[in-house]
């Protein structure tokens, strides 16, 4: 901890074509987390994100070539360790997280919790639509596996203190997703949701489609039951 309790704080941003989308996010934080740092992750963009970053002269690292969420997301993380962080704030890209949220989170995270999700409902109920069935079945694998009721596991807005960014930062095997909370949990991770609220995207398409979805729900559940459990910690 340093001096008079205050954490330094990197909000890492993974951006892929999202030129309609990343001058809002950057001006968001600026706004609402003044004296928080950030960097976006412009991971290889085939549109006029990295013209955009440099026209307005925010923080970036440029990646040559697209390397997915996982390998965007673990760049900023070997970033904030590189340059001795307290805190790293997963922060999407696309608009559809508020930096209003980002205080309380840190606060739980001085409060002692190694990982902290901003959650859609801590306090809303999930509704039953098809969209929301793959992250049931992910919470209830997590809950079966773990014995811990995760709410909103898909959640890319997420808070990691200093043990659980070296974690991401240099494991091959910890991609920023819902089935290697169970692998935290695990690990003797302790991990919180606050409520947030999301905004839709304005710009540009989410690569979750309905097939999409399927894969990536299959994937995760797999992964959740037979993979993360008998990981050596």
């Amino acid at each position: 901890m340093r001096e008079g309790n205050k954490m330094k704080v990197l909000v890492v941003i993974p951006a892929y074509n999202e030129e309609g989308n990343i001058v809002n996010t950057v001006h968001d934080l600026e706004r609402n987390s003044p004296g928080v740092d950030y960097i976006v992750v412009n991971d290889g963009s085939k549109d006029h994100t990295l013209d955009i970053l440099k026209q307005h002269k925010m923080r970036y690292i440029d990646g040559f070539c697209n390397l997915g969420l996982f390998g965007a997301v673990q760049t900023g993380f070997k970033y904030a360790v590189m340059n001795d962080y307290d805190v790293v704030i997963q922060f999407d890209g696309d608009g559809q997280h508020s930096a209003v949220y980002i205080e309380s989170m840190v606060q739980e995270i001085k409060e002692g919790y190694d990982i902290v999700i901003g959650s859609r409902f801590v306090n809303n109920k999930k509704p039953f639509t098809a969209r929301m069935l793959g992250s049931r079945l992910i919470s209830l694998a997590i809950k079966i596996v773990t014995g811990k009721k995760i709410n909103d596991p898909t959640s890319g807005f997420r808070a990691y203190n200093r043990e659980c960014i070296r974690d991401y930062a240099f494991d091959m095997n910890n991609p920023p997703e819902p089935d290697t909370l169970v692998y935290m949990l695990k690990k003797g991770r302790r991990i919180k949701e606050v409520q947030v609220e999301m905004k839709e995207r304005e710009f540009g398409e989410s690569y979750l489609n309905l097939t999409n979805s399927i894969k990536y729900m299959s994937r995760m559940v797999i992964s959740i039951f037979l993979i993360q459990p008998f990981r050596k910690r």
